[in-house]
């Protein structure tokens, strides 16, 4: 049961102990009682009692009440004030109000008035604390959630297996607000020879026991930062930031920061670390910087590593438009072909307007461009590579010799390969559903089967189903039934076959399922059909 601590501030004796004696006869144990006389007492004896609630008197010797309330307020923001005074008046209600005074009673003080005004005060405590012990439940779950909330953000952009929408909804959960980011790769061993870590896999291990520690500190020392699950002896982070790249003296900052985190974790954990860092990227480039961050670790052999310091990577001039660049071949990859002409016209347009005079150089970046877009195109199967298939492309660009045709034809090329891509997934599902088809019509006198018809066209069984209805309208059960149903009604009205011949050359072994199922599809029994209902 909740225990609340009270302050009584009087300078009457007579006062205290008539509160003193109201308070524990109605509230028993349920109340600490302590009392102070004058102003300054109050102040000192409210610093190191705490008060939950605080009766006060406005007159008394030294500071008054109302100023002794707001020194109190200061320290503790939660004590609720019940103000008596002999005086009523209006500006010292007014001054209470201003302080958040629960309740302002004139003396001489009625004892039901004092128990009301505690009972509500105590009713507002209750209400504060199961709010903060709420606050804290909710707070330690989500410090148990968030670190596989990170771990989703952080492993969904490195392995590349997500779509926009799941991006935004970790971003909009993690409070991440920003569009940029540089990606640490924390590696441990049990020591550094070279540029690389001995007894990766017993470190990890090692990593593993002092998980909640590392994470603690890094969180600390690398404020916004999102940390991914350790994996063998690697830890992937990545900070936020708000520009695209970060200043010559904030890396070298970093850079100082980051060699004392080594040392740190070195202490904590008595295993050994390095921590490679990234240049700053669209989130959406994690992958790249972290192999840029794992890699300036391959680079060196310091403790700690920037990319921005060594020969990694490539540097464009100023006025280059490498984010369209980028931008252009994620699109081809996803195979959104129409943001990729897009995207790929405003690319040649500013190319166009900076390098006009050159033409050869088009020529050679539209090919690069081209070659590249077709790679991907390749890679995803939206395409068939054919040695021989593109030995015209470099004579056709060579012969173009003005600016809109070479946009032309980049353009053209960059659609197709874009197109492929899109839609390689709904030409192979429907290739294996014309494939299914025709493997029905030609073996429907048989005792074929779902799963033998998905072999045969080489899905899975569970995939071919859900195509094969897409594209159909109805099940390979029905679609089978359908035909043979048309074949024995083309039969039992065009040949003197008799019923069990039929029967069999329509892919059932037993006349009387064929019977049945003939009457439940076409509505009459296969010998009333033959015998004057070839309409039906």
């Amino acid at each position: 049961m909740s225990r609340y601590k009270i302050m009584l501030a009087d300078d009457e004796g007579i006062v205290i102990d008539s509160l003193k004696f109201i308070i524990e006869k109605e509230f028993g144990d349920l109340c600490t009682i302590e009392f102070a006389k004058t102003g300054r007492s109050v102040i000192e004896l409210a610093e190191n009692f705490r008060p939950d609630i605080a009766i006060m008197d406005i007159q008394m010797p030294g500071i008054n009440g109302i100023e002794a309330m707001r020194e109190i307020r200061e320290t503790n923001t939660n004590v609720v004030f019940i103000v008596m005074s002999a005086y009523d008046k209006f500006d010292y209600a007014k001054e209470a109000i201003k302080l958040g005074v629960l309740e302002y009673i004139t003396k001489p003080m009625e004892k039901t008035r004092i128990v009301a005004a505690l009972k509500k005060a105590m009713g507002q405590i209750d209400k504060e604390r199961n709010k903060r012990s709420n606050d804290l439940m909710i707070r330690e779950k989500l410090e148990t959630v968030m670190p596989i909330i990170e771990s989703g953000l952080l492993y969904n952009l490195l392995f590349q297996e997500h779509f926009t929408e799941d991006i935004e909804n970790y971003k909009q959960l993690l409070g991440i607000d920003r569009n940029f980011a540089y990606m640490l790769a924390v590696v441990c061993g049990e020591t550094q020879e070279g540029n690389h870590m001995t007894n990766a896999v017993g470190s990890s291990v090692k990593m593993q026991q002092y998980d909640t520690v590392l994470r603690e500190y890094l969180k600390e020392a690398y404020p916004g930062v999102i940390l991914g699950t350790a994996m063998a002896n690697k830890l992937a982070g990545m900070v936020p930031c708000e520009e695209k790249q970060i200043s010559y003296e904030e890396r070298i900052s970093l850079i100082e920061k980051s060699r004392e985190i080594v040392r740190e974790l070195k202490k904590r954990t008595q295993i050994s670390f390095r921590i490679g860092i990234s240049a700053v990227a669209p989130l959406e480039e994690a992958r790249n910087s972290y192999r840029e961050a794992i890699n300036a670790l391959i680079m060196t052999t310091g403790s700690v590593a920037h990319v921005d310091d060594l020969p990694i990577g490539c540097d464009y001039e100023d006025t280059y438009p490498v984010d369209l660049e980028k931008k252009l071949f994620a699109e081809v990859k996803n195979g959104d072909a129409d943001h990729a002409v897009a995207t790929a016209e405003t690319y040649f347009d500013l190319v166009a307007k900076l390098h006009g005079d050159y033409l050869m150089n088009i020529r050679l970046k539209v090919l690069e461009f081209v070659l590249y877009a077709e790679h991907l195109a390749y890679s995803s199967g939206g395409m068939t590579y054919e040695f021989r298939a593109r030995a015209e492309y470099l004579p056709t660009v060579m012969e173009i010799n003005d600016i809109p045709s070479v946009k032309k034809w980049f353009l053209e090329k960059i659609e197709a390969a874009g197109r492929n891509v899109g839609t390689k997934a709904t030409e192979k599902s429907l290739g294996a559903v014309e494939e299914a088809k025709a493997y029905i019509r030609n073996n429907y006198s048989k005792d074929i089967s779902l799963d033998e018809v998905s072999q045969a066209v080489n899905i899975s069984p569970y995939y071919f189903s859900k195509i094969f209805k897409e594209d159909v309208g109805e099940g390979f059960v029905e679609y089978l039934t359908k035909i043979r149903m048309d074949k024995a009604k083309e039969l039992l009205t065009t040949t003197e076959y008799s019923m069990k011949e039929i029967c069999s050359m329509v892919g059932y072994a037993d006349p009387n399922y064929f019977s049945r199922s003939f009457k439940k599809n076409v509505g009459v029994t296969p010998t009333e059909y033959k015998c004057g209902n070839p309409e039906v």
